[in-house]
């Protein structure tokens, strides 16, 4: 599958390079990462986005204007280009940097925020965001639904002032460390012709009466997830999100953002280089399976790079979106499996590299599916062009 996806013509045009000023924002990333591991403040981690929830660098990276980088400068951001903003990301993933804290309020919430988001609301979160003082979780999953979010049961029944929620989400990552959250609820029976209709989205706040998060520990002892309990959750008015009856079609929209970015390639990437350092090194046997992964990732970058051109110039792009989260995370877990191979106390790798593997191996199953599995999205891509 991942062979013929490659062969699919490009959905969106690329790029013609790199401007010169991408290039110099890119220089000085490095060196700031460079100057954070000298100083200790940045470990390298694999799948740091997702794990590696660190607010002392979150705060460094705001004072430099690395957050909120699209949120115009009346509401607190940087006001700068989509481009701008994946060479940054792109950066900080390569170095396994500790992004996660503001990982999915500035990948996700922003955009979200900027298009369905009420003035209050934007005024409310955007500084805050840009600032690295609010930090938001998803809360579109739940238990037995799968990928099929037109089968959430969480419900939001209208009362005065605003409206009760109940139900429960899963996988929901940070929300025991994250300020809120935005809920896909039903606000209406579910009509058997179109199932996508009567769903809405909410703000909800995770310390807020009515709401109470549980850990979701993984088998390695590592805890990122939670399970999201609310019971008559009260939600203001002011908090309903973009349009009453449009759920289906804002979290579409927002999932071109959460499939898109280069933390769907990246995840394993900081075990490339040290793979290869081992391999010029002659402590490890010279494989051509890893220039591969590398050409692998070259064309992705192009691909997730094009994609953040066309949010630029506000065109859809579910369907490449979905294509460079299919390919993406297939290759990152090819990384992983790579990389295993070479584990072990002959392999010449130090003790770091070797737990950065074993954590890469314990990830692995996740890469492909969170954000949606790879065979959803596989029906998501045949429907966007047209197959049968």
């Amino acid at each position: 599958m991942a062979d013929r996806l490659m062969a699919i013509p490009r959905l969106v045009p690329p790029l013609d390079g790199e401007p010169a000023d991408a290039t110099a924002l890119r220089a000085e990333v490095r060196a700031f990462l460079a100057e954070q591991r000298a100083a200790g403040a940045c470990t390298p981690a694999v799948d740091a986005w997702l794990s590696s929830w660190d607010e002392d660098f979150t705060a460094a990276l705001a004072a430099r204007g690395w957050l909120g980088m699209t949120v115009p400068k009346e509401y607190g951001g940087q006001g700068r280009s989509f481009l701008d903003r994946f060479v940054v990301t792109e950066e900080l993933l390569a170095a396994g940097a500790p992004v996660a804290a503001h990982w999915i309020a500035d990948r996700q919430i922003v955009p979200s925020l900027l298009k369905y988001g009420t003035e209050t609301q934007k005024r409310e979160f955007l500084p805050k965001i840009a600032a690295g003082q609010c930090f938001f979780g998803i809360g579109m999953s739940e238990p037995d639904s799968g990928s099929d979010l037109a089968s959430v049961r969480t419900r939001a029944v209208q009362v005065d002032g605003g409206w009760r929620l109940s139900g429960t989400k899963v996988w929901t990552s940070g929300a025991h460390k994250a300020h809120a959250f935005i809920v896909l609820a039903r606000t209406a029976p579910v009509d058997p012709a179109n199932r996508h209709a009567g769903l809405s989205q909410f703000i909800v706040r995770f310390d807020g009466p009515g709401v109470e998060v549980r850990p979701i520990v993984s088998m390695n002892g590592r805890h990122h997830f939670n399970e999201v309990i609310l019971d008559e959750a009260f939600v203001p008015d002011d908090m309903v999100f973009g349009q009453i009856g449009n759920g289906w079609q804002q979290v579409t929209s927002e999932l071109s953002f959460e499939r898109s970015g280069p933390e769907r390639l990246l995840s394993t990437f900081v075990l490339l280089p040290q793979l290869a350092a081992s391999m010029a090194g002659g402590r490890i046997p010279r494989d051509p399976d890893l220039g591969r992964l590398v050409a692998r990732l070259t064309g992705l970058h192009q691909m997730s790079m094009s994609v953040a051109g066309a949010l630029e110039r506000h065109e859809p792009a579910d369907v490449p979106a979905a294509v460079v989260k299919v390919l993406g995370t297939t290759t990152e877990g090819d990384i992983a499996d790579f990389a295993d191979l070479y584990r072990g106390d002959d392999s010449g790798l130090t003790q770091e590299v070797d737990e950065l593997i074993v954590t890469a191996v314990d990830q692995r199953p996740g890469f492909t599916l969170r954000g949606g599995t790879n065979e959803v999205l596989r029906g998501v891509i045949a429907r966007g062009l047209g197959m049968r």
